[in-house]
């Protein structure tokens, strides 16, 4: 048994609460800009890593899962299982978010002179996002179809937010391996066998690197958002307090209501079994604020630690990091209606099922789209009629509410690759840590 103080989400814990400190303490004593130029850029580096490997280990994991599945219909039904499920928790999400914020009416709370403050700080940044904005809804409604398959693999393996398009490759690849003769096909099987244990062997050494980066990261963030003033920074907090309240609170709802009834319905899981499982991963999530950086440990921990089959893993956990955005779609609508509230306009029963409507769309044509969850966000308010610009009242507190949202997104896609599996009879015992 591990002591306590050894064991992953312990260390990562002491790394986040560290980096909180010395960010702080940066911010107060003036050294700001070296946390950015010697401490941030080995948070980056930790980013890097988990990136270099998450296309190697989906490809290879995956043609390993569909050579061992040789049935195509079962590969076609768990792929429709999962869209299918993924579509209902995101739609649940929205739902989730404009009860709370209609309950809380955080826009209430935001002074006149604040908001004139916010709108002329960020309005430069707005610009940008529409433009992209724009450039998505002018895409074919198929083009999300279209993106799928990569014109070059290599192109494709060079990106993490084309992981769509690795899943694609990597069945194809799949599929034909099964197709051609078995003594042709079986040195393939062999050779991406044992690359995937390299890439697994490879993720626990970038693990031990875990406390480190995270504690590099937290402190970035921290500076980023206080720079030199950290009275600045609170007061930032405070003014956007009941939003990012709002949001927080929908996320934890949507996490205990939503994850916990689809453990009942699909498997006889507990929810706190489950946390325990994949906590180090929700913890990365949170720190790294990126589901593609994520993924080679959430797969790690989901089919170690929860016991869901390697093929369905390899299957669904990919898919969710591109198309799964439970957390950002109830962030966009927590965003959408608090901007109206603090513009002083009210949105009828109509325009607020459009936002149910429109962000579920969303999150699926602009995953692929760096910057989704904001650009995701005009989108939704170009629905409703809520100008845009009003995306710079939030602005200031993104980056930690991104953090928030990216962990409830990762929670979702284990959460899911936990029901499929059961759907399958491919989930076999749990493996947890002693606490």
């Amino acid at each position: 048994m591990k002591a306590w103080y050894k064991q992953l989400h312990w260390q990562i814990i002491f790394g986040l609460v560290l980096g909180l400190v010395w960010g702080l303490i940066a911010s107060v004593a003036g050294f700001s800009a070296f946390t950015v130029d010697y401490v941030k850029p080995f948070g980056t580096i930790f980013i890097n890593l988990l990136k270099l490997i998450a296309v190697p280990l989906v490809l290879a994991s995956l043609i390993v899962g569909v050579t061992s599945l040789n049935d195509m219909a079962k590969l076609s039904r768990m792929g429709g299982k999962t869209v299918g499920i993924y579509i209902v928790t995101t739609i649940c999400a929205i739902t989730i978010g404009l009860t709370v914020v209609n309950i809380i009416q955080p826009g209430d709370f935001l002074p006149t002179e604040t908001q004139q403050d916010l709108m002329s700080s960020y309005q430069g940044n707005v610009e940008g996002s529409k433009q992209t904005a724009q450039e998505v809804l002018e895409r074919s409604p198929l083009s999300f179809f279209v993106d799928i398959v990569p014109e070059n693999l290599f192109a494709a393996a060079s990106d993490n937010s084309k992981m769509l398009q690795v899943v694609f490759v990597a069945i194809l690849l799949g599929i034909g391996i099964i197709q051609v003769p078995a003594e042709k096909g079986r040195p393939l099987i062999s050779f991406f066998d044992a690359f995937n244990d390299v890439i697994i062997k490879i993720v626990d050494l970038i693990m031990l690197l875990a406390p480190y980066g995270v504690f590099a990261l937290m402190a970035g963030v921290i500076v980023d958002l206080a720079g030199d003033d950290l009275g600045q920074a609170l007061n930032l907090l405070g003014a956007l307090g009941w939003y990012s309240a709002a949001v927080v609170a929908g996320l934890l709802l949507h996490v205990l209501i939503v994850y916990s009834s689809l453990f009942k319905i699909f498997s006889k899981m507990k929810l706190t079994d489950f946390f325990r499982a994949i906590r180090p991963a929700i913890l990365l999530g949170f720190s790294t604020s990126s589901s593609a950086a994520t993924l080679p440990v959430t797969m790690e921990r989901v089919e170690n630690n929860l016991g869901v089959d390697e093929e369905v893993a390899s299957f669904v956990l990919p898919i969710g990091a591109t198309i799964n955005m439970d957390g950002t779609s109830l962030y966009q609508a927590v965003a959408a209606v608090f901007i109206a509230q603090a513009l002083g306009l009210d949105l009828s029963i109509a325009q607020q099922l459009t936002i149910v409507l429109t962000a579920t769309l969303a999150s699926i044509g602009s995953a692929g789209v760096p910057g989704a969850g904001i650009i995701m966000l005009v989108i939704v308010l170009q629905a409703i009629q809520v100008p845009v610009e009003g995306i710079a009242l939030i602005l200031g507190v993104d980056r930690i509410l991104d953090m928030c949202r990216t962990a409830v997104n990762i929670t979702g896609d284990a959460a899911v690759s936990v029901a499929v599996a059961h759907s399958e009879g491919l989930l076999g015992e749990m493996h947890l840590e002693d606490d």
